[in-house]
Protein backbone atom coordinates (compact mmCIF):
# COMPACT_ATOMS: atom_id res chain seq x y z
CA UNK A 1 0.00 0.00 0.00
CA UNK A 2 2.88 2.16 1.10
CA UNK A 3 3.97 2.34 -2.96
CA UNK A 4 0.59 3.02 -4.43
CA UNK A 5 0.94 6.33 -1.87
CA UNK A 6 3.92 6.56 -3.67
CA UNK A 7 2.62 6.19 -7.24
CA UNK A 8 0.21 8.49 -6.57
CA UNK A 9 2.21 11.03 -5.56
CA UNK A 10 4.15 10.72 -8.51
CA UNK A 11 1.58 10.72 -10.87
CA UNK A 12 0.59 14.08 -9.20
CA UNK A 13 4.03 15.42 -9.34
CA UNK A 14 4.43 14.41 -12.97
CA UNK A 15 1.35 15.88 -14.06
CA UNK A 16 2.34 19.40 -12.57
CA UNK A 17 5.79 18.61 -14.38
CA UNK A 18 4.05 18.59 -17.76
CA UNK A 19 2.19 21.57 -17.12
CA UNK A 20 5.95 23.54 -16.39
CA UNK A 21 7.60 21.80 -19.61
CA UNK A 22 4.75 22.20 -22.27
CA UNK A 23 5.63 26.15 -22.84
CA UNK A 24 9.15 25.24 -22.44
CA UNK A 25 9.13 22.73 -25.38
CA UNK A 26 6.37 25.06 -27.08
CA UNK A 27 9.15 28.12 -27.49
CA UNK A 28 12.37 25.64 -27.75
CA UNK A 29 10.81 23.85 -30.29
CA UNK A 30 8.85 26.35 -32.70
CA UNK A 31 11.65 29.48 -32.00
CA UNK A 32 14.65 27.60 -31.50
CA UNK A 33 14.93 29.66 -28.15
CA UNK A 34 16.02 27.98 -25.09
CA UNK A 35 13.94 31.24 -22.98
CA UNK A 36 16.19 30.80 -19.55
CA UNK A 37 13.56 32.99 -17.86
CA UNK A 38 11.07 30.25 -17.52
CA UNK A 39 11.81 29.13 -14.28
CA UNK A 40 11.52 32.98 -13.04
CA UNK A 41 7.93 33.14 -14.92
CA UNK A 42 6.93 30.00 -13.07
CA UNK A 43 8.15 32.11 -10.00
CA UNK A 44 6.28 35.40 -11.08
CA UNK A 45 2.78 33.01 -11.16
CA UNK A 46 3.35 31.46 -7.60
CA UNK A 47 3.82 35.26 -5.90
CA UNK A 48 0.76 36.37 -7.98
CA UNK A 49 -1.34 33.87 -7.09
CA UNK A 50 0.36 34.11 -3.01
CA UNK A 51 -0.49 38.45 -3.65
CA UNK A 52 -3.70 37.60 -5.35
CA UNK A 53 -5.12 35.53 -2.01
CA UNK A 54 -3.45 36.98 0.72
CA UNK A 55 -4.65 41.29 -0.34
CA UNK A 56 -7.99 40.48 -2.09
CA UNK A 57 -8.83 36.66 -0.93
CA UNK A 58 -8.82 35.43 -4.56
CA UNK A 59 -8.58 31.89 -4.45
CA UNK A 60 -5.70 30.56 -6.99
CA UNK A 61 -7.93 28.70 -9.28
CA UNK A 62 -9.64 32.25 -9.91
CA UNK A 63 -6.27 33.62 -10.51
CA UNK A 64 -5.75 31.70 -13.19
CA UNK A 65 -8.13 33.71 -15.72
CA UNK A 66 -5.71 36.51 -14.74
CA UNK A 67 -2.47 34.75 -15.27
CA UNK A 68 -2.78 33.65 -18.55
CA UNK A 69 -3.53 36.72 -20.38
CA UNK A 70 -1.31 38.73 -18.08
CA UNK A 71 1.63 36.41 -18.96
CA UNK A 72 1.02 35.81 -22.51
CA UNK A 73 0.95 39.61 -22.68
CA UNK A 74 4.82 39.59 -21.50
CA UNK A 75 5.74 37.02 -23.34
CA UNK A 76 4.08 38.63 -26.28
CA UNK A 77 5.69 41.77 -25.68
CA UNK A 78 9.23 40.24 -24.82
CA UNK A 79 9.22 38.47 -28.21
CA UNK A 80 7.88 41.14 -30.15
CA UNK A 81 10.20 43.95 -28.55
CA UNK A 82 13.13 42.33 -27.61
CA UNK A 83 13.88 38.14 -28.94
CA UNK A 84 12.73 39.21 -32.49
CA UNK A 85 15.73 41.16 -33.18
CA UNK A 86 17.72 38.51 -32.93
CA UNK A 87 15.84 35.82 -33.61
CA UNK A 88 17.90 35.16 -36.93
CA UNK A 89 21.30 35.26 -34.92
CA UNK A 90 23.19 32.23 -33.50
CA UNK A 91 21.46 30.04 -30.58
CA UNK A 92 23.97 31.48 -28.27
CA UNK A 93 23.01 35.30 -28.86
CA UNK A 94 19.42 34.40 -28.04
CA UNK A 95 20.51 32.18 -25.10
CA UNK A 96 22.50 35.41 -23.23
CA UNK A 97 19.84 37.68 -24.09
CA UNK A 98 17.12 35.31 -22.15
CA UNK A 99 20.15 34.90 -19.56
CA UNK A 100 20.15 38.59 -18.95
CA UNK A 101 16.19 38.93 -18.78
CA UNK A 102 15.78 36.43 -16.52
CA UNK A 103 19.01 37.93 -14.10
CA UNK A 104 16.92 41.06 -14.45
CA UNK A 105 13.60 39.37 -13.74
CA UNK A 106 15.40 36.87 -10.75
CA UNK A 107 16.62 39.98 -9.02
CA UNK A 108 13.55 42.35 -9.20
CA UNK A 109 11.86 40.15 -7.43
CA UNK A 110 14.15 39.28 -4.99
CA UNK A 111 14.56 43.33 -4.50
CA UNK A 112 10.41 43.00 -3.98
CA UNK A 113 9.60 39.94 -2.06
CA UNK A 114 13.48 39.54 -0.60
CA UNK A 115 15.18 35.67 -1.03
CA UNK A 116 12.48 34.30 2.23
CA UNK A 117 10.23 31.71 1.57
CA UNK A 118 6.57 31.93 1.83
CA UNK A 119 3.63 30.18 1.62
CA UNK A 120 0.15 30.21 0.27
CA UNK A 121 -1.91 28.54 2.69
CA UNK A 122 -5.95 28.38 1.78
CA UNK A 123 -7.82 29.08 4.79
CA UNK A 124 -10.37 26.89 5.78
CA UNK A 125 -7.85 24.03 4.32
CA UNK A 126 -9.52 21.73 1.52
CA UNK A 127 -8.67 18.35 3.52
CA UNK A 128 -7.72 14.98 2.21
CA UNK A 129 -9.41 12.36 0.10
CA UNK A 130 -8.50 8.93 1.41
CA UNK A 131 -9.22 5.37 -0.47
CA UNK A 132 -8.52 2.32 1.99
CA UNK A 133 -4.51 4.28 2.87
CA UNK A 134 -3.93 6.21 -0.17
CA UNK A 135 -4.13 9.89 1.13
CA UNK A 136 -3.91 12.70 -1.30
CA UNK A 137 -4.71 16.65 -0.37
CA UNK A 138 -7.63 18.19 -2.24
CA UNK A 139 -5.52 21.20 -3.54
CA UNK A 140 -3.00 19.06 -4.82
CA UNK A 141 -5.84 16.95 -6.74
CA UNK A 142 -7.40 20.00 -7.95
CA UNK A 143 -4.13 21.39 -9.20
CA UNK A 144 -3.34 18.44 -11.06
CA UNK A 145 -6.74 18.64 -12.99
CA UNK A 146 -6.18 22.35 -13.60
CA UNK A 147 -2.49 21.51 -14.79
CA UNK A 148 -3.95 18.49 -17.08
CA UNK A 149 -6.90 20.80 -18.22
CA UNK A 150 -4.15 23.80 -19.08
CA UNK A 151 -1.97 21.66 -20.95
CA UNK A 152 -4.44 19.87 -22.99
CA UNK A 153 -5.82 23.43 -23.71
CA UNK A 154 -2.37 24.33 -25.55
CA UNK A 155 -2.93 20.73 -27.25
CA UNK A 156 -6.01 21.85 -28.81
CA UNK A 157 -4.95 25.53 -29.58
CA UNK A 158 -1.89 24.59 -31.27
CA UNK A 159 -4.00 22.09 -33.33
CA UNK A 160 -6.88 23.52 -33.75
CA UNK A 161 -7.17 26.87 -34.01
CA UNK A 162 -5.61 29.40 -36.74
CA UNK A 163 -2.62 30.54 -34.66
CA UNK A 164 -1.55 27.03 -33.75
CA UNK A 165 -1.69 26.16 -37.00
CA UNK A 166 0.26 28.99 -38.00
CA UNK A 167 2.95 28.20 -35.24
CA UNK A 168 3.30 24.93 -36.46
CA UNK A 169 3.78 25.56 -40.47
CA UNK A 170 6.29 27.97 -39.16
CA UNK A 171 8.24 25.32 -37.28
CA UNK A 172 8.33 22.99 -40.13
CA UNK A 173 9.26 25.11 -42.56
CA UNK A 174 9.21 29.02 -41.79
CA UNK A 175 10.22 29.97 -45.55
CA UNK A 176 7.05 27.94 -46.57
CA UNK A 177 4.79 29.42 -44.39
CA UNK A 178 6.37 33.18 -45.45
CA UNK A 179 5.40 32.66 -48.52
CA UNK A 180 1.57 31.09 -47.69
CA UNK A 181 1.27 34.40 -45.82
CA UNK A 182 2.11 33.61 -42.27
CA UNK A 183 3.76 36.46 -40.53
CA UNK A 184 6.36 34.91 -38.89
CA UNK A 185 7.41 37.46 -36.23
CA UNK A 186 3.96 37.76 -35.02
CA UNK A 187 3.82 33.77 -34.83
CA UNK A 188 6.88 33.91 -33.08
CA UNK A 189 5.72 36.52 -30.77
CA UNK A 190 2.54 34.08 -30.12
CA UNK A 191 4.14 31.10 -29.47
CA UNK A 192 6.39 32.89 -26.82
CA UNK A 193 3.19 34.45 -25.30
CA UNK A 194 1.90 30.99 -25.10
CA UNK A 195 4.92 29.62 -23.52
CA UNK A 196 5.18 32.32 -20.91
CA UNK A 197 1.14 32.23 -20.23
CA UNK A 198 1.87 28.17 -19.10
CA UNK A 199 4.44 29.00 -17.37
CA UNK A 200 2.88 31.81 -15.23
CA UNK A 201 -0.39 29.87 -14.81
CA UNK A 202 1.82 26.51 -14.00
CA UNK A 203 3.71 29.08 -10.89
CA UNK A 204 -0.36 29.59 -9.80
CA UNK A 205 -0.71 25.56 -9.04
CA UNK A 206 2.59 25.20 -7.79
CA UNK A 207 1.63 28.12 -5.24
CA UNK A 208 -0.59 25.78 -3.45
CA UNK A 209 2.17 22.82 -2.88
CA UNK A 210 5.49 23.99 -2.67
CA UNK A 211 6.93 27.58 -0.64
CA UNK A 212 7.46 30.45 -2.92
CA UNK A 213 10.85 32.46 -3.43
CA UNK A 214 12.96 33.50 -6.19
CA UNK A 215 15.45 31.01 -5.64
CA UNK A 216 13.53 28.27 -7.10
CA UNK A 217 13.50 29.58 -10.51
CA UNK A 218 16.72 27.82 -11.00
CA UNK A 219 15.52 24.17 -9.88
CA UNK A 220 11.81 24.63 -12.27
CA UNK A 221 13.93 25.76 -15.55
CA UNK A 222 15.77 22.55 -14.62
CA UNK A 223 13.11 20.34 -14.40
CA UNK A 224 11.45 21.86 -17.64
CA UNK A 225 14.95 20.73 -19.23
CA UNK A 226 14.53 16.88 -17.68
CA UNK A 227 11.10 16.55 -19.29
CA UNK A 228 11.54 18.41 -22.22
CA UNK A 229 14.61 15.59 -23.06
CA UNK A 230 12.35 12.72 -21.70
CA UNK A 231 9.62 13.52 -23.44
CA UNK A 232 11.09 14.56 -26.76
CA UNK A 233 11.35 18.57 -27.91
CA UNK A 234 8.19 19.64 -29.76
CA UNK A 235 5.58 17.27 -28.49
CA UNK A 236 2.60 18.13 -25.85
CA UNK A 237 2.06 14.53 -25.37
CA UNK A 238 5.87 14.30 -25.10
CA UNK A 239 5.61 16.45 -22.13
CA UNK A 240 3.25 14.43 -20.34
CA UNK A 241 4.45 11.42 -21.15
CA UNK A 242 8.25 13.14 -19.61
CA UNK A 243 6.39 14.89 -16.78
CA UNK A 244 4.85 11.67 -15.36
CA UNK A 245 8.30 9.65 -15.50
CA UNK A 246 10.17 12.38 -13.93
CA UNK A 247 7.43 12.62 -11.30
CA UNK A 248 7.27 8.77 -10.76
CA UNK A 249 11.44 8.63 -10.49
CA UNK A 250 11.37 11.84 -7.85
CA UNK A 251 9.13 9.64 -6.05
CA UNK A 252 10.02 6.41 -5.80
CA UNK A 253 13.83 7.58 -6.03
CA UNK A 254 13.12 10.10 -2.71
CA UNK A 255 11.88 6.58 -1.14
CA UNK A 256 14.61 4.76 -2.31
CA UNK A 257 17.29 6.88 -1.43
CA UNK A 258 16.09 9.66 0.17
CA UNK A 259 14.70 12.97 -0.62
CA UNK A 260 17.78 14.86 -0.90
CA UNK A 261 18.76 12.75 -3.85
CA UNK A 262 15.74 13.38 -5.92
CA UNK A 263 17.32 16.23 -8.17
CA UNK A 264 20.40 13.48 -8.34
CA UNK A 265 18.47 10.92 -9.95
CA UNK A 266 16.27 13.60 -12.31
CA UNK A 267 19.40 14.64 -14.03
CA UNK A 268 20.98 11.36 -13.94
CA UNK A 269 17.92 10.30 -16.32
CA UNK A 270 18.64 13.46 -18.64
CA UNK A 271 22.01 12.23 -18.84
CA UNK A 272 21.11 8.45 -19.80
CA UNK A 273 18.98 9.84 -22.37
CA UNK A 274 20.68 12.41 -23.69
CA UNK A 275 23.58 9.40 -24.91
CA UNK A 276 20.76 6.19 -25.76
CA UNK A 277 17.91 8.51 -27.09
CA UNK A 278 18.47 12.01 -27.45
CA UNK A 279 15.14 12.58 -28.93
CA UNK A 280 12.97 11.19 -26.50
CA UNK A 281 10.35 9.34 -25.65
CA UNK A 282 7.86 11.37 -28.37
CA UNK A 283 10.14 13.56 -30.08
CA UNK A 284 8.70 14.35 -33.60
CA UNK A 285 9.90 17.56 -35.76
CA UNK A 286 6.72 19.28 -35.54
CA UNK A 287 5.21 20.48 -32.68
CA UNK A 288 2.07 19.11 -32.43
Amino acid sequence: MFTLQILVNGIVLGCLYACIAAGFSLVWGVLNVINLMHGSFIVLGSYLAWGAYNSMGLSPWLTLAIAAPLFYAIGYAVQRGLLNRVIAAPVLVTLTLTFGLDLILNNAMILAFKADYRRLILEPPLGTVALGDIVVPIDRLVAMGFALVLTGALYVILRKSKVGRAIIAVRLDRDAATLMGVQVKSTYAAAFGLGAAMAGCAGVLLALIFPISPLSATPYLGKAFVVCVLGGLGSVPGAVVGGLVLGLVESFGAMAFGPEHAVTLSFALLILFLIFRPQGLLGKRGFE
